[in-house]
């Protein structure tokens, strides 16, 4: 993300498949939150006709290694909206390619919303905060979505085609559920054992981390957030849902950034498309 504060831009044609829209939306030229009484929680959902969209420009991080110097994804459709308690965005953009399944060398589709973690006149360096000047960071992944729509994270789920014959923390001679059965299995799952918390089945396709600029991303306060993402013809559609930032009343702007990784361009990491900081307006 880039040293500009304030942006907003124009719309172009809109190219929506998975909503239910029939006439093109009201365009902003910020992110407008509009209250509504229930939230929605997926990116199908009615609610979604009542808010306005901004095309949000993206930028590849080309500022800090490893960067990002081929441009891929162009723009992310914005939408969002309040119950005054949490903020729901829904972003889609466009990838021809579905990219959900980890492995060595795979990169998967991912995409976050980013926003100050304290209201100020002057927001942080949009790169992921400042000293003194932290943000908050909610980060979607399409591995972890498939993880929640019920694929299964063994080898055997990941590579059905793979042929193996046999493991040993699957030895008759250990009763399944056991402890003896368990450390076994940890000595084949180094991730686990260490604690990783990337690892294994997730609850939530969604995590929250904060930053106070560049490589000092960490695990985040328990905000609470969720999300859900849909692949469709033109690519996916994510909602995330998160708390309202605090001070935000109704009238009040702050400032929201969002970024997308594309798998199959191999981005991962600092390796993405960015936004610089766009107003977020609470109605």
């Amino acid at each position: 993300m880039t040293k500009e504060r304030w942006n907003g831009f124009c719309f172009g044609p809109l190219l929506l498949a998975m909503t239910a829209c029939s006439s093109p939306p009201a365009r902003t030229a910020e992110v407008v939150a509009v209250p509504v009484s229930q939230l929605p929680a997926g990116p199908g959902e009615g609610a979604w006709n009542q808010a306005p969209e901004h095309l949000a420009k993206m930028i590849p991080q080309d500022l800090v290694e490893p960067r990002l110097m081929n441009p891929s994804t162009t723009e992310v459709r914005v939408r969002a909206v309040t119950d005054g308690t949490a903020v729901v965005f829904r972003l889609e953009w466009a990838d021809e390619n579905k990219s959900d399944t980890p492995g060595p060398g795979k990169m998967v589709d991912a995409c976050a919303v980013q926003i100050p973690q304290k209201m100020d006149k002057e927001p942080p360096d949009p790169q992921m905060g400042m000293a003194g000047k932290a943000v908050q960071i909610t980060y979607w992944r399409a591995d972890w979505q498939a993880s929640v729509d019920g694929r299964g994270d063994t080898i055997r789920d990941l590579y059905p085609n793979a042929a193996i014959d046999h493991y040993p923390f699957e030895a008759k001679s250990l009763e399944p559920g056991s402890q003896a059965q368990k450390e076994m299995s940890l000595r084949y799952a180094p991730a686990r054992n260490l604690g990783n918390v990337r690892s294994g089945p997730r609850l939530q396709p969604v995590e929250d981390l904060t930053a106070a600029g560049p490589a000092t991303l960490a695990p985040g306060s328990a905000l609470g957030s969720s999300g859900m993402g849909r692949y469709g013809k033109t690519g996916w559609a994510v909602v995330i849902r998160r708390p309202l930032p605090e001070g935000l009343i109704a009238g009040q702007r702050t400032a929201v950034a969002f970024a997308v990784w594309q798998g199959s361009q191999r981005e991962a990491g600092a390796r993405k498309m960015r936004t610089a900081w766009i107003p977020l307006l609470r109605k």
